[in-house]
């Protein structure tokens, strides 16, 4: 049994179990790709409700969150995902610190990828968002990241996570398609964008996408593993040569 194939049969198991004893059921936090195996699997199984959240609402890996019958549609507050604050003991002495460097620390203590969600740094502090049974142990055992001593803290989601920082990119493309929009975005050519299309990297509102001539709508969150995301904002206006002048919000 393959990976996909495994995670498919877990996502009917916990189906079942959430449709069988009328409990909420979830699954571990899913990546993109396998966010779109889960709702390829949930598409067989329409008797059972559920909703995809990651602890705040631009989060990139969620959970499943199968949803007994008295919960309310969307409704993910049976998930029980925490917002761990993890803050340098002494600011003065802190190093800037990448998301690789938080994901590292918290690999070194034996966690597995699929334990955590997103993490949200600004350079110095980082939240973490898991599950509130992992939350304990991150908190008692992540003593330093690289060489900065640091520790954890459960806490409300702050507003940097809630409110992220964006830069705004404009350009004009020939036309309102992925490839074009991805080249803006990220400042290459469309033909370099095709690969990565093909490869199954890029999800349009958590959705796979491989075609390079999809047409995103104004809104779409586009994400591309590797890279990051942005924001469709439109298009502004047509130059005189006809060619589109496309606004993106690309998160920083």
């Amino acid at each position: 049994m393959n990976e996909e194939q495994w995670l498919e049969k877990r996502v009917e198991e916990l189906a079942g179990k959430c449709r069988m004893r009328d409990i909420p059921a979830h699954t571990e936090f899913l990546n993109l790709n396998e966010q779109e195996i889960f709702l390829r699997t949930m598409q067989r199984q329409r008797d059972v409700r559920f909703v995809l959240d990651g602890g705040y609402p631009m989060a990139e890996r969620k959970s499943g969150l199968f949803l007994p019958s008295y919960a309310e549609d969307g409704d993910a507050s049976m998930l029980p995902v925490v917002c761990v604050h993890i803050l340098p003991l002494n600011e003065k002495f802190a190093e800037t610190l990448s998301h690789r460097d938080y994901l590292g620390a918290l690999m070194n203590l034996g966690i597995e990828r699929h334990k955590t969600g997103d993490i949200v740094t600004d350079g110095t502090r980082a939240w973490l968002f898991c599950m509130e049974d992992m939350a304990g142990y991150i908190c008692g055992n992540l003593r330093q990241v690289r060489r900065t001593s640091v520790y954890g803290q459960i806490g409300e989601v702050p507003k940097q996570v809630l409110e992220p920082a964006f830069e705004t990119i404009e350009g004009s493309i020939a036309s309102v398609r992925l490839d074009a929009l991805l080249a803006l975005a990220f400042r290459t050519s469309r033909s370099k964008m095709v690969p990565l299309l093909e490869a199954g990297q890029v999800f349009v509102n958590g959705r796979l996408v491989v075609s390079p001539s999809m047409v995103p709508q104004e809104g779409d969150i586009v994400s591309a593993r590797h890279m990051g995301r942005f924001v469709f904002r439109g298009v502004k206006n047509t130059t005189k040569k006809g060619r589109l002048f496309a606004v993106l919000d690309r998160y920083v």
